[in-house]
Formats: structure tokens, C-alpha cells, sequence
């Protein structure tokens, strides 16, 4: 039987805790007065209405609460210097006030990015501040005496679960960089997030260690470790105001008791966490929930960082030895000098709708589902076979495979899965040093066609026995990253014959689940402006997507960082017509310009790309609606409704490959040599792709 952390105050309350509940609505109806009176000035002040608890900055009720705790004169100095200084009047609605933009953006990037310079360790006590004033469309309520739970979230997701044992995070672009200063990390444990792909490595105490790949990395790192701290000691203070509130969390009882609901509803309403954000700690967290709010209140956040050698050198060579595997792959298979489609998404989507491994065990799969094992699974399944619901049958099978991994069958699967698709000239490369990002090498002559999904084939599949091409896909990396990994790839694989990315991003004027189709893209890094010839329109995806829209002719902005974007920021490149944000695209066209010019790429110009030698494609799926509060990458999941856009996408991206090859196969057939020759019709296309 499952236990929690429960307060002795509840032990004997029985069903009910309303004695409890009483005293404590008393002492806090008491301290209305003293709560509007010391009410914490902000740029969006808290409405009226919703101030009717005692402010957790209140810095005499932080004093006393470190005296009653035995807190000593150096403690509670550094929490009176960590109380949010939004006190300033500088900061609240009045003179001096002004709208956060792109400037206090750049000034925080500056900012952290000089104090990294330092050979020693940093405090982020000094970007406190600074974050603050960015007013990130992603933390809108950093300012708040009261958690800001869908960053707190996103911050979560994106930090291993070790984090909340830690105080220094050290980060370096090689594991030789770490040894150099003394840090043994190969001996250290591996440990991951959830939703975001990177190395870290975890002594055992108090100490992270990163692997950054880019300027992005440290963009993205940076400012989800400053909100992490700033939201974690709001729930501190919190957890400190009344000190029944760590006597709760201090004695366990049984979680299938009553009372065990009220406690939780009372500690809830105290750290001002609401039902649905509360739930989603409690899916993330799982059992170590109790313990980790026991952790938060027993100590104040203060992260420290070091960066070890960061050069732009250094990331030259941690991408060389990323491609050192992947060469090795292409040298051994004799592929190094075939032509190459280059696609940039993810690791599943490919290899299902073109290995069939998951699509011919469609039986065993669908007996998994109905067997309720998942309810989820168990409901969707009939729903799709009653045809009461929309939805793509392959997709489900997709989507169902990922908890049928987990059973013995899927498990058994999962060892053979590797030699199966070897047989069909599919070969993985798992990301070893350095950068967290998978390559995939795909054969076109080795393929099946009859167990290549139904949406991707078409007339003329027998031809892609005879082709020579290979698509190289790797898991779509952060940032700059993309810039160094695809010029590594042209400089090593010069027969380029199309490049497509897919990626996820921020849409100003969509939905979650649309796809957008750029043709204009603005580079943050490098301020050029490109001006593309998109290979694909809104039809290319259309027929393939069921619950989302397809929007084509967007222009699309590549910024440096998720927190790094405010509602001015937003605001500015609306108004110019930019209604898609990521952070890939850019840096890849910088690549892409180098491959094409003799220089370097410039800085701040427009750049035609409307003639280049090989096909490019750009699709990005919308996962974050910035504009809408509260909707962001940390407010939810895109489970089985987000594979929706994403394999209608892949499936676009594959169609157009194919389509592509079997034409240039045809060709060299009937005259002995390549030559251009015209793409289906749209009305052609209709006729031969499976509803």
C-alpha cells in the first residue's frame, strides 16, 4: 500500500480536517489588511479580487519564519536580498515603467553570457533580475508572489530529475573539456529529461554537468534553470508562510485515506496551485511529489554555473565527433558518394511509414489495444473501428506501438527490431559523443514497397530498386546546432538532392495541430531575411491531415530561445507578418548559403533562394499558442492528437521524396542520364495518393 508525506496535524482527523480548515481560514482572513497593504508591486498586478491571502515576500513574516525555524543572520539576510526586487518602484506601473521588447531580451542574453565568461562559478542570483524584465511570454507570472505553474512545468520537463538535489551546473562542449578541469563525468550518472534532448550527468551530491552544442544550448538552458529557481522559492516562501503547512508534508499516511484528499486540497489552495496543474505535478512527479515539495521547503534554490571552455572552436570539434559514426556507417556501406536526401525531424516517424516493421504486426497490435490494458487505447481503438471518430488507422497503430514496447511481445519485438530493418537497408546511429541526436541511413533500393505505408506510395515504386540515393534523417537538433550539423553533412556528402525540415514551433494565428508552410524566413542569430521557394503547399499535406489546418504562404521567425520571446517581442514580429516561431530554420539556411557562396553568411541581408540546386522544404507543426495563456509547450502534450501533424508532414516529406527519385530513375532509364523533368500535376498527384 502506497504512502505519502502527511502532517501529524491530520493524523486523527478522521474524514474530515475542518477544525483544521477553520483555524486556518481565520488566520488568513486576519491577514487581509496586512496583505493589500504589502501587496508586491509588479508590472500585471494580481486583480483586486484574487489578493485575499498574506503575501509570501512579506519580509517580516520571512524573518519571523527563520527565526521560529532557527535560522541564522546570514540566511535571512540572503532571503531578504532574494525577495523578488519588483518592489522597486522602477518596476511597477508608474514612472519609469516600460513594455518589455527585444532590447531587454538582448541585454539578458548579454548579460548571462559575460558573467559565463568567468573561468569560476556564477550566481543566478545576478539574472534574477534580468529575467524578470523580459516579461517572457512563457513566464508571464514570473513577477507573481504566487507559483507560475505552466513555467514551473515546462521547466521540469526540460531538467532531469536530479536537479532538485542539485546547486552547480557545470557545462562544456566535451567530455575533454570536463576532464581537463578536473571533472571525471564518464564516471558519473547518466541522466536524462523528458522533453529535451541533451547530455547530462549527475555525481551522486550536488553537481550537474551538461554537454552544449550551440550558443542555443546555453540560450535555453540558462533561462529554464532561472525560472526553475524563481519558482521553486515562491513555493518555499509558501510552504514557510504557516508552519502546519511542513508539519503536513513531514508524516506519512495512506494515500487511500479521506483524509489524505483533504490534506492535499488544503496544501494545494496554500501554494496557490490550481486542480489541472496540481495533477499534472502528480503525473510528472509520481510518488516523489510529497518528497520533492518536503525538499523545496526545507531550502531555498541558489544555482550556481561554471562554463568550461566554451569556444566556437570547441563546437566545431563536438559535431565532428558526433559525424565520426555516422561517416564510419556511410564508409563501410559504401555509400559515401551516393546521392543523399537530407531530412531533419525525428526518429520514429520515417522509419514507420517506411520499414512496415509495426504496420505487418497490425493483428498483435490491435488485440493489444482492445485488451484494456490502456483504457485510452482500449476506447480510441473502437472508436475508430465504429468510424464514430476521425482519425488515421496507421497513426493509432503508431501511437499504440509505444505502450506495446513495454509488454514481453513488444520487448521481444524490440531485440529483433534492429536486424529486421537492416534486411531493408535501415541503419541507426545512435547519438555517443556529445550531442544527444540520433542519425538514421536509409536505403531507397533496399525498401519494400508493399510494407511501405499506404499514403506514401504511388505509380512506379518498383523504380527505387534501382536508385542509388540514401536519405540521411537525424533528430532535429536546437538551435545553431542545425547550422553546424547540416554544413558538417555538405561538406562530407557533396551530391545533396533535397533538403526538408521538420520541426515544431509557436504559431501567432493558428491552432495546436496545424501545419505551417513558410516561404520568407528571418534569422535571429544572423538578422538575414531568406527568401525561399518552398517545395511544398498547403495540398502537399492537406489530404493527409484530419484535425488540423495547413497554412502556406507564412513567413517564420527563428529565435534564439523559448523564454527569450515577450509580448512585444511577439507583438513586433506579428505586425511585419512573421506567424510562425522556431528555431531551426534560420540556422539551417545559413548552411545552406555557405554551401552556395564562397563566403561565410553574411549578416542582416535578403537572401534569394529561390534557384538553388536541390529541392528545400520547410514544415513545422504548431505544438505552442504564445498568444494564448497559458497554452505552451509546458501546458500539455500533444499525444495522440499531435502525431496527427507530424506524420502528415513525414508522409509529405516522404511522398515528394519518392515522387522525386522514381522520376530521376525513369529518366536515366529512358535516355541513359539524368535530366529535369516536371512533377505530377496536383490532379495527377489526386489520383494516385490512398485516402
Amino acid at each position: 500500500m502506497k504512502a505519502g508525506f502527511i502532517g501529524a496535524a491530520a493524523t486523527g482527523a478522521g474524514a474530515r480536517v475542518s477544525p483544521e480548515n477553520s483555524i486556518l481560514q481565520q488566520d488568513l482572513i486576519s491577514s487581509v489588511e496586512k496583505r493589500k497593504k504589502r501587496s508586491m508591486p509588479r508590472k500585471n498586478k494580481i486583480p483586486t479580487q484574487q489578493n485575499h491571502l498574506p503575501d509570501p515576500f512579506d519580509r517580516q513574516q520571512a524573518k519571523e519564519a527563520f527565526f521560529n525555524n532557527g535560522g541564522d543572520a546570514e540566511e535571512i539576510q540572503d532571503a531578504h536580498e532574494a525577495a523578488p526586487t519588483a518592489s522597486d518602484p522602477y518596476f511597477d506601473r508608474g514612472e519609469g515603467h516600460h513594455e518589455a521588447g527585444k532590447r531587454d531580451v538582448e541585454l539578458y542574453i548579454r548579460t548571462y553570457n559575460t558573467l559565463l565568461r568567468s573561468s569560476g562559478e556564477v550566481s543566478l542570483k545576478a539574472l534574477v533580475q534580468a529575467h524578470y524584465n523580459i516579461d517572457s511570454s512563457l513566464h508571464p507570472d514570473a513577477r507573481s508572489p504566487y507559483p507560475d505553474m505552466s513555467a514551473f512545468i515546462y521547466s521540469v520537463l526540460r531538467l532531469p530529475a536530479s536537479i532538485i538535489h542539485c546547486n552547480l551546473v557545470l557545462l562544456g562542449q566535451s567530455e575533454e573539456v570536463f576532464l581537463q578541469q578536473g571533472f571525471q563525468v564518464d564516471g558519473w550518472e547518466a541522466v536524462t529529461a523528458s522533453a529535451r534532448r541533451r547530455k547530462w550527468f549527475y555525481d551522486g551530491k550536488e553537481t550537474l554537468a551538461v554537454y552544449v552544442a550551440s550558443v542555443s544550448d546555453t540560450d535555453d538552458i540558462v533561462p529554464i534553470l532561472v525560472a526553475f529557481q524563481i519558482e521553486w522559492n515562491k513555493m518555499y516562501y509558501l510552504l514557510n508562510a504557516d508552519p502546519t503547512t511542513m508539519q503536513l508534508l513531514e508524516t506519512r499516511m495512506d494515500r487511500t485515506s479521506p483524509v489524505f484528499a483533504e490534506i492535499t486540497k488544503v496544501l494545494r489552495e496554500r501554494l496557490h496551485i490550481s486542480v489541472d496543474d496540481w495533477r499534472r505535478l502528480e503525473l510528472i512527479w509520481g510518488d516523489r511529489l510529497w518528497e520533492n515539495l518536503l525538499r523545496i521547503g526545507k531550502q531555498r534554490k541558489s544555482f550556481w554555473l561554471r562554463m568550461l571552455g566554451g569556444t566556437h572552436v570547441g563546437y566545431v570539434r563536438a559535431i565532428r565527433k558526433w559525424w565520426a559514426p555516422v561517416e564510419n556507417l556511410l564508409e563501410t556501406l559504401a555509400l559515401q558518394e551516393r546521392p543523399v536526401y537530407f531530412v531533419s525531424s525525428n526518429t520514429h516517424s520515417l522509419v514507420n511509414l517506411m520499414s512496415g516493421s509495426l504496420l505487418n504486426r497490425e493483428d498483435e497490435l490491435t488485440k493489444f489495444a482492445l485488451s484494456g490494458e490502456d483504457p485510452y487505447l482500449a476506447e480510441e481503438c473502437h472508436k475508430l473501428q465504429e468510424g464514430t471518430v476521425p482519425g488515421n488507422w496507421q497513426n493509432f497503430l503508431y501511437f499504440a506501438a509505444r505502450e506495446w514496447m513495454r509488454t514481453p511481445a513488444g520487448k521481444e519485438f524490440a531485440r529483433n527490431r534492429t536486424s529486421e530493418e537492416q534486411e531493408r537497408g535501415i541503419w541507426h546511429v545512435g547519438a555517443r559523443h556529445g550531442l544527444e541526436i540520433d542519425a538514421q541511413v536509409f536505403e531507397l533500393a533496399k525498401l519494400r514497397p508493399i510494407e511501405i505505408d499506404p499514403r506514401c506510395r504511388m505509380p512506379g515504386m518498383d523504380y527505387l530498386a534501382k536508385s542509388q540515393a540514401i536519405i540521411l534523417n537525424i533528430d532535429y537538433p536546437l538551435g545553431m546546432a542545425a547550422y553546424h550539423m547540416l554544413r558538417e553533412i555538405l561538406e562530407n556528402l557533396p551530391q545533396m538532392r533535397g533538403i526538408y525540415i521538420l520541426g515544431k514551433a509557436a504559431t501567432l494565428n493558428g491552432s495546436i495541430g496545424d501545419v505551417m508552410i513558410s516561404n520568407v524566413v528571418l534569422d535571429e542569430h544572423s538578422q538575414n531575411i531568406y527568401w525561399l521557394d518552398n517545395c511544398f503547399i498547403a495540398q502537399d499535406v492537406q489530404p493527409y491531415l484530419i484535425y488540423g489546418s495547413v497554412l502556406d504562404n507564412q513567413r517564420a521567425v527563428s529565435a534564439k530561445g523559448t523564454y527569450l520571446q515577450n509580448r512585444q517581442y511577439l507583438d513586433f514580429y506579428y505586425q511585419a507578418n512573421y506567424t510562425v516561431v522556431e528555431m531551426e530554420s534560420g540556422p539551417y539556411l545559413n548552411a545552406v548559403y555557405e554551401d552556395q557562396y564562397l563566403t561565410r553568411y553574411p549578416m542582416g541581408e535578403n537572401i534569394n533562394f529561390a534557384r538553388l540546386p536541390h529541392e528545400l522544404g520547410i514544415l513545422h507543426y504548431a505544438s505552442d499558442t504564445p498568444y494564448t495563456r497559458g497554452k505552451n509547450l509546458g501546458a500539455g502534450s500533444l499525444s495522440y492528437f499531435g502525431m496527427d501533424s507530424t506524420y502528415a508532414s513525414a508522409v509529405a516529406i516522404l511522398y515528394r521524396i519518392f515522387e522525386q527519385e522514381i522520376r530521376l530513375v525513369n529518366e536515366q532509364q529512358t535516355t541513359g542520364h539524368l535530366q529535369e523533368m516536371p512533377l505530377q500535376t496536383e490532379e495527377q498527384k489526386a489520383e494516385t495518393k490512398v485516402p
